[in-house]
């Protein structure tokens, strides 16, 4: 029986991993040209082989018909469809040409309720990680810092002037639930955006292109540290080897709340220092990474395009508009400790706990509420089913009411930009937490 040639008359069936023609000499040969514009050159001007530029001529390819090994490749070896295939796989993330043809990037574009001024090429560098292209002129990157700061400006002021009196600890919690890494990993998710398997230019612009580690929790650190932080991790205490702070060889000095809020970053973690990242050849990322660069780059790309208004709303519309119950996060080591302190730091009469009401003292269940009262004041009122266990939960309930004290009126300072804005009224700006 005679076989087929199915390449002759069936190549688009065939994967461009599968034919035949994929790894002819031609491949290796040729180099391809990219462009800023979004028009794309002629083919002739963007292909060289062996140093000239030729004209191609379409040519059915046939493997018995083939050039031999030691004969020269030339563009008439190949058609034209897998010539543009060839030039579209050897670049490392899609061409700018690309956006408008992409359903995936038209359907984000109009699920983000983005107007027009938001070009869809620019939507298109969003989803392009500088681990899978490290030119800074078609990657996120410069796209990504300023939507970071944008964030870490418009939370930082939204969380303060809500909550004026909270502890530096919370607010570096809230800000990490706010636009932490997990949370815009999930926000990348509910808009619908999938992750490419690996980039190239023949993937379509639609997917979050980037290259992943082959372990998710496998993080890489600056060569300059000579501690494995991952043995600092497991003692409790993160290693500050490589960081950008003073005194970094020092790895046994404590790392306070001051310090934390100059030299880390806005979420209270450690800043290493400076690593060859993105632009070492087979450079990875984590998916979390990868996904809040992405969506600080979206930040970056609207406050571009279409000024800080649009900008401020898109974040309320897409971050502070999650709920977020920030009492939760609070974690008093010693309650009735840290009461007293803040009613002699405030002029305050000592806190005294008093019982309010019980039930079933002799019984199996006994319930006990028990208030504190700073003379005929009631700061606090918590129940349990011991005197002890009502009276840390009632001193808990004080020292919240007092941190979570939120102004009627919450106006920050970004609402007083603009010159049709209102004049700025100064808020209220607490002294700190208790230091015990």
């Amino acid at each position: 029986m005679k076989a087929l040639r199915l390449l002759k008359w069936s190549g688009s069936v065939l994967s461009p991993r599968t034919r035949p023609c994929v790894f002819h000499p031609f491949y290796k040969s040729l180099t391809t040209v990219r462009f800023l514009s979004a028009a794309s050159p002629p083919l002739q001007q963007a292909v060289q082989y062996q140093g000239q530029d030729q004209d191609p001529e379409e040519h059915p390819w046939d493997s018995s018909q083939g050039p031999e090994d030691n004969e020269p490749v030339t563009p008439e070896d190949m058609p034209k469809s897998l010539q543009q295939e060839a030039r579209l796989r050897a670049l490392p993330s899609p061409p700018i040409s690309a956006a408008k043809s992409s359903a995936k990037l038209a359907a984000l574009h109009a699920r983000l309720s983005f107007s027009p001024r938001l070009p869809i090429e620019t939507l298109a560098r969003c989803l392009v990680d500088a681990t899978a292209d490290p030119n800074p002129d078609f990657n996120n990157t410069s796209l990504a810092i300023l939507g970071r700061d944008l964030y870490g400006y418009y939370t930082s002021e939204a969380i303060l002037c809500r909550y004026p009196r909270l502890p530096t600890a919370v607010v570096f919690a809230a800000m990490s639930a706010y636009v932490g890494p997990k949370t815009l990993t999930q926000i990348t998710k509910e808009w619908g955006v999938e992750l490419v398997a690996e980039p190239g230019g023949e993937v379509d612009p639609g997917y979050l292109q980037c290259r992943r580690e082959d372990s998710m929790f496998k993080r890489k650190y600056s060569p300059t540290s000579d501690e494995d932080p991952t043995a600092a991790l497991e003692k409790g205490q993160p290693s500050i080897a490589g960081a950008n702070r003073p005194n970094a060889d020092q790895k046994t000095w404590r790392r306070g709340v001051s310090s934390m809020t100059v030299y880390d970053n806005e979420f209270g973690d450690l800043v290493k220092g400076s690593s060859p990242g993105p632009k070492v050849k087979d450079a990875t990322t984590t998916i979390e990474d990868a996904c809040a660069r992405f969506v600080q780059a979206i930040m970056g790309a609207v406050y571009l395009h279409r000024g800080k208004h649009a900008a401020k709303m898109f974040f309320k519309e897409h971050i502070l508009s999650r709920h977020l119950d920030i009492g939760r996060m609070f974690e008093f080591k010693q309650p009735t400790r840290d009461l007293s302190r803040l009613c002699a730091r405030e002029g305050f009469e000592s806190p005294v706990a008093r019982i309010l009401s019980e039930t079933g003292r002799l019984s199996r269940h006994p319930v006990f509420i028990v208030g504190v009262f700073a003379g005929r004041e009631k700061l606090g009122e918590g129940a349990g089913s011991s005197l002890n266990e009502a009276r840390i939960r009632a001193a808990v309930g004080a020292l919240k009411g007092w941190y979570l004290y939120s102004p009627l009126e919450v106006r920050v300072p970004s609402d007083a930009e603009g010159a049709n804005a209102k004049p700025w009224k100064p808020v209220l700006v607490d002294i700190g937490e208790v230091i015990v």
